[in-house]
């Protein structure tokens, strides 16, 4: 058997994904971050290890997400890609002709418009994180609320209060004074979620054509509270995609299926047992000009295999291993 395999590394959330040759999802799998990226990254492809098939053959891999470039590394990828790249490309498969694209994950969000399958207009926001999951989390848990029964209780809601949505600090205060004053539980949170809607569509969507099909995905669109906002304030039906919190990891297998098509050969993925070398990073600043960038090594073991971070490119030189000796000649 043979698949393709897709790691999207965000702040808060992993997701690793394999899809067989024809697209179809053979295993998934969404784990925290916890802001250990190495640490996340190994322990999903060994998790996801146990899932296939003992003879089950790797024929390419894409990565995405804000760690994408030390995921790529990491892994042995074919193909490295941003964001709103991999979710346009999965998106378009499972829902043909999507045109507006909502995505809210962990502490971001994002709208991605499409026409005719073509990316051509895209904003996000992560500045602010009313709205999106992190800040949910907060709220369900100052509630005393399984983020899981969120959705259930908005959508019991029958009169909605007002809330300020706009912040998240004025929007938790509002919060408690509607509870205060003595609104119920169900009112409170559906207000909230049409709140974060409002803000989203605001801001995040503020001047986008927002044509149907519109899929909502990301972590957040388990919340159907959300999702009945988001139909409200649009008119027009939301579709939420069956593999919503994984979409971004889909989409980068999808672009190592086709990128190993085009190109032939064979992949430079380093294999599952990846999840069993020592990785560590280790910084540093050059001083060689008055930038002061902060260099970035990843190390397996003792050698250094990848390096970033100086916005001339000089320490892109592996062969410079000591940081010592490579911060004191290029300091002369």
């Amino acid at each position: 058997m043979e698949g393709y395999l897709g790691v999207d590394v965000g702040s808060v959330s992993t997701n690793v994904v394999v899809i067989d040759e024809l697209g179809e999802v053979m295993a998934s799998l969404y784990l925290r971050t916890l802001g250990q990226p190495i640490r996340a990254v190994k322990e999903g492809l060994k998790v996801i290890r146990e899932t296939l098939p003992g003879d089950f053959t790797i024929k390419g891999v894409g990565t995405t997400g804000s760690a994408r470039a030390l995921t790529g590394v990491l892994v042995g990828a074919d193909v490295v890609k941003n964001e709103i790249t991999a979710h346009a490309v999965a998106t378009s498969r499972v829902i043909p002709g999507v045109q507006t694209i909502l995505e809210i994950g962990g502490q971001d969000s994002k709208i991605i418009i499409l026409r005719d399958g073509v990316v051509t207009d895209f904003a996000m926001n992560t500045v602010c994180a009313a709205g999106t999951g992190s800040f949910l989390d907060q709220q369900a848990s100052r509630l005393g609320i399984p983020i899981e029964d969120f959705g259930t209780y908005a959508l019991k809601g029958k009169t909605p209060v007002r809330i300020a949505g706009r912040c998240t600090v004025f929007a938790e205060s509002d919060m408690i004074h509607k509870q205060q004053m003595g609104h119920n539980l169900e009112d409170v949170i559906a207000g909230l979620c049409q709140a974060l809607v409002r803000n989203y569509l605001n801001n995040v969507g503020k001047g986008k054509e927002i044509l149907s099909p519109v899929a909502f995905q990301g972590g957040v669109a388990a919340n159907e509270g959300i999702k009945a906002a988001f139909e409200e304030a649009l008119g027009q039906p939301v579709v939420v995609p069956r593999h919503f919190n994984v979409m971004g990891a889909i989409g980068a297998a999808l672009l190592a299926h086709q990128a190993i098509d085009r190109q032939g050969g064979t992949t430079h993925f380093k294999g599952f047992d990846i999840s069993d070398i020592d990785y560590r990073s280790t910084s540093f600043e050059c001083k060689g000009c008055s930038n002061l960038c902060e260099i970035i090594n990843i190390k397996a073991g003792q050698k250094v295999i990848a390096r970033w971070g100086s916005r001339c490119g000089k320490w892109e030189d592996l062969s410079l291993e000591d940081e010592g000796a490579s911060l004191r000649h290029h300091s002369e």
